[in-house]
C-alpha cells in the first residue's frame, strides 16, 4: 500500500484560487453583480412580477405583461438557458 506524504490529507480543504479569494473579498462576481447564495438568489428572482393590464374602453380585454428582469435576474436566466418571457 502506497502512503501519502504526512503533510497531505485527503480530507483537507482544497486551496482557494485567487479568483475565488477576490470574489469572497469583494462580494461581487467578475461581471460586477452581487454574490448570492441559492436562497438569496431565489428571493431575488421571486421579485420578478407578471402584471395584468386592462385597457380603458375595452371590456373584458386584458394583457399579461412581465416586468423587465434586473441585470442579475437576466444573468441567472441566461445561465439556466431559459427565457424570462411569457
Amino acid at each position: 500500500m502506497k502512503r501519502l506524504p504526512s503533510t497531505s490529507s485527503i480530507v483537507a480543504p482544497a486551496p482557494r484560487s485567487p479568483r475565488a479569494k477576490a470574489k469572497a473579498a469583494t462580494k461581487r462576481t467578475e461581471d460586477g453583480l452581487p454574490v448570492h447564495s441559492f436562497q438569496t438568489l431565489l428571493a431575488d428572482l421571486a421579485t420578478l412580477t407578471q402584471n395584468q393590464v386592462r385597457p380603458r374602453g375595452v371590456d373584458g380585454a386584458t394583457l399579461d405583461i412581465l416586468a423587465t428582469p434586473t441585470p442579475l435576474q437576466q444573468r441567472a436566466f441566461d445561465l439556466l438557458g431559459v427565457s424570462a418571457r411569457l
